[in-house]
């Protein structure tokens, strides 16, 4: 997937309404589980115990919610970046979702489009809604309002 390249911050407020790309499949591991119930102390057995989570109406575990909004900014990265800013800085999160859960061994992806983009003091603040997508799923697993700020270079 070759990543969008927005020239400059007018580009990026002229995008608003645009999808900005969708990501390569991602395979969540039971690993990748584990490291991130390792790094955020939350080892709830439906995220970490396979053989406990195997009588769940899921059939085994699933990724912590956290975990797959997590993985927005490697996605992010790879699909788009914004030129000739001097540096950008992560503002938050408005409204978050998990419509579905996402079990392990699953693969997931990420759809960005540009919902929002406005003047602030020195650059510009956007907002990215971000759908996490589960390979053969019907309803996304993570629906996300990503807040960014460019500043010029």
């Amino acid at each position: 997937m070759a990543a969008t390249v927005i020239n400059g911050l007018d580009e990026l407020k002229g995008r608003v309404g645009q999808e900005l790309g969708v990501s390569d499949w991602h395979e969540v591991t039971q690993e990748a589980v584990d490291a991130f119930a390792d790094a955020t102390g939350d080892h709830q057995w439906i995220h970490v115990d396979p053989e406990r989570a195997k009588d769940t109406p899921f059939g085994g575990t699933i990724a912590h919610g956290l975990y797959t909004l997590s993985l927005g900014p490697q996605f992010s990265y790879a699909m788009f970046t914004v030129e000739g800013a001097g540096f950008g800085l992560n503002y938050g999160y408005g409204k978050v979702r998990f419509p579905a859960p996402l079990p392990v061994g699953s693969k997931v992806r990420m759809r960005a489009t540009l919902t929002e983009a406005h003047d602030v003091p020195g650059g510009v603040q956007f907002s990215v809604t971000q759908t996490f997508e589960r390979e053969g799923g019907d309803k996304p697993v993570c629906v996300a309002e990503a807040l960014a700020r460019v500043y010029g270079g």
